[in-house]
């Protein structure tokens, strides 16, 4: 199984990852996806908890295109981009097929009821159980016991986790084998999809540059992260390609 830095990624195509996904789901297992970026890979590269969290997960795929590349380079040459707000939309396509359940859990409450009104536009019979935007703060024993509660009535087989990295990973590894779901971590499929933010052009996230458009609409939350992370990535990267580090 191929590394990026130290996070395993899995070399699985869009088809394949969404038909994993939904046959755990039809069985009812406790499952965690993560989909990873260079956010996420520069992480785990700084902490190593997390990087546990994040090879402890049942999928990992290929989000960012750094990390497509990447596996294109270690020998995976057909490798496609499996990105969150894509996988998002694959997933719900077959849930409302199979009559599969699903909830969403992050974000704010407005955030999720404009998700829902367009997803619903897309998918009409799709099955929406459950939703719950969370205090930013950690929740409460009583209040995680709801939670947990809430979900196992929802019945539920597919949850999308919109918390952001890493906090979104570290609460699906927490609670897989508690709630009896597929958890997905989606990042900002939830903003995107809700219509609260907008997508990069389709040209841009196909030659990596969809961190720019992102930076360019919120310059004042990112700048910081982009900064940070992506020249460590590339100078990372470079060196597990050419000194064969990891």
């Amino acid at each position: 199984m191929p590394y990026v830095l130290k996070i395993r990624v899995d070399p699985v195509s869009p088809e394949e990852a969404t038909q994993k996904i939904l046959e755990w789901a039809e069985k009812g297992e406790s499952r965690y996806v993560c989909a990873a970026t260079v956010h996420m890979a520069m992480e785990a590269f700084d902490s190593e908890e997390y990087c546990r969290v994040v090879n402890g997960a049942d999928l990992v795929t290929p989000d960012g295109m750094p990390l497509v590349w990447m596996l294109r380079l270690m020998g995976y040459k057909k490798q496609k981009r499996v990105c969150g707000p894509d996988l998002t939309l694959w997933v719900l396509n077959e849930a409302e097929k199979r009559k599969i359940p699903v909830g969403f859990y992050g974000s704010t409450q407005e955030v999720l009821q404009d998700l829902k009104n367009n997803l619903l536009q897309k998918f009409p019979d799709l099955r929406i159980a459950y939703m719950y935007s969370p205090p930013f703060r950690p929740l409460f024993p009583e209040e995680e016991k709801k939670v947990i509660e809430d979900i196992r009535r929802s019945e539920i087989r597919i949850l999308f986790v919109g918390l952001g990295c890493p906090k979104q990973e570290y609460w699906m590894a927490q609670h897989r084998g508690k709630i009896q779901a597929v958890m997905l971590g989606v990042g900002a499929a939830f903003e995107f999809h809700s219509g609260h933010e907008p997508r990069a052009p389709g040209w841009m996230q196909a030659v990596g540059l969809e961190w720019f458009f992102r930076l360019c609409c919120k310059p004042r939350r990112l700048w910081k992260r982009y900064l940070y992370y992506n020249p460590r990535f590339t100078y990372h990267a470079l060196k597990q390609l050419f000194l064969k580090e990891n």
